[in-house]
């Protein structure tokens, strides 16, 4: 149950990154970058975050911010490198 619920906040906090991200140009959401950056994001952005700030591993606002964060920088990075090999 615990992977259940760690797939669906991977998806929330990535659509969310690519809502933020997307602006006038977002018609739907990339479920698979919503995924994979949602949840390497959290990882990253929410593991060092929460370290930062002294929460340890517990689940604390400053990890959901940085989780968005890292979701967000993910997201940005897959948009520019995707725009980069097309030209």
């Amino acid at each position: 149950m615990l992977i259940l619920a760690i797939i669906v906040f991977g998806m929330v906090i990535g659509a969310l990154a690519q809502i933020l991200l997307g602006g006038k140009n977002l018609r739907t959401v990339d479920w698979g970058l919503a995924l994979v950056a949602g949840l390497v994001g959290s990882f990253l952005g929410g593991l060092l975050i929460s370290l930062l700030s002294g929460d340890g591993l517990e689940l604390r606002p400053s990890g959901i911010i940085g989780s968005l964060v890292g979701a967000v920088l993910v997201t940005a990075g897959w948009i520019w490198f995707k725009k980069r090999s097309t030209v």
